[in-house]
């Protein structure tokens, strides 16, 4: 497969984007959401995996169809429109589960109507600034997605100008965090509380989905999802992605607090 050119940054309705989020657009905001559908909501880096992998893992465990073996085969990426791959939307209307997972990494105003319309829940994963910008100067050299990172001191000014893909950071938290407040399908996570006790937020995810997983299955579920885990997980570890060059660098690093 030839890797795709690395897209330029361009302002979209006031938000940074590139080309491989937007050029599907319309199908995106037409996109028919289900009343069971969950949506898993992050900006870039900030657990996204880590959320998606305990979400599917709660939800399908070992039954999952074992065509698919991929976390981004189950868990597919709402906006994802880059060229030889299907779409976000392509793999959403493939999926044959009722509930499905559906990952995004839009701000809020961005998410298609039909989402509100069918009162989803959604799941918001929020990080530390620091360790996200850091985490994603690390990422985007492998990523070929994604644009030029450029040196650190580069980098951290465009972080916090907004100048990356999904905007700044400050109001993708924050409008999501404000949405909230009013939509009480809508779960806020924080990536710091899952490392301090991921049993203790298994337990506030569960009763926010109105799951009722047995000891054993919870048990099941942290286990596989610890990092080191998931870092060997061939489904998790994105190691099959044609567009991630492996030779830079891991696509999970490190999944550590205050680095």
């Amino acid at each position: 497969m030839e890797l795709p050119p690395r897209r330029k940054l361009f302002d979209f309705q006031g938000v940074s984007m590139t080309h491989y989020f937007t050029d599907n657009w319309d199908n995106v905001q037409n996109f028919q959401a289900r009343e069971n559908d969950i949506m898993i909501a992050t900006y870039p880096k900030a657990g996204t995996t880590w959320i998606s992998y305990i979400l599917d893992q709660l939800h399908y465990g070992p039954v999952a169809p074992k065509c698919q073996t991929s976390l981004v085969d189950r868990v597919p990426f709402l906006e994802m429109n880059i060229p030889q791959i299907p779409t976000g939307i392509e793999m959403l209307d493939k999926l044959a589960t009722s509930a499905r997972l559906i990952k995004t990494h839009l701000p809020v105003q961005f998410i298609p109507r039909s989402f509100w319309e069918q009162n989803c829940r959604m799941v918001y994963v929020a990080r530390n600034a620091k360790d996200n910008l850091v985490s994603y100067f690390n990422f985007d050299p492998m990523n070929l997605a994604q644009p030029e990172p450029g040196d650190w001191n580069h980098f951290l000014q465009r972080f916090m100008d907004g100048k990356m893909v999904f905007g700044l950071w400050y109001d993708h938290v924050t409008g999501w965090w404000e949405k909230k407040q009013t939509h009480s399908k809508i779960h806020c996570m924080f990536y710091e509380d899952m490392i301090e006790d991921l049993g203790r937020e298994l337990d506030r995810l569960c009763s926010f989905l109105g799951l009722s997983p047995s000891l054993e299955e919870k048990a099941r579920v942290i286990e596989k999802s610890q990092f080191d885990n998931m870092k060997k997980n061939s489904m998790t570890n994105h190691s099959s992605i044609a567009f991630m060059d492996f030779k830079i660098s891991p696509f999970m690093r490190k999944g550590k607090v205050g680095d």
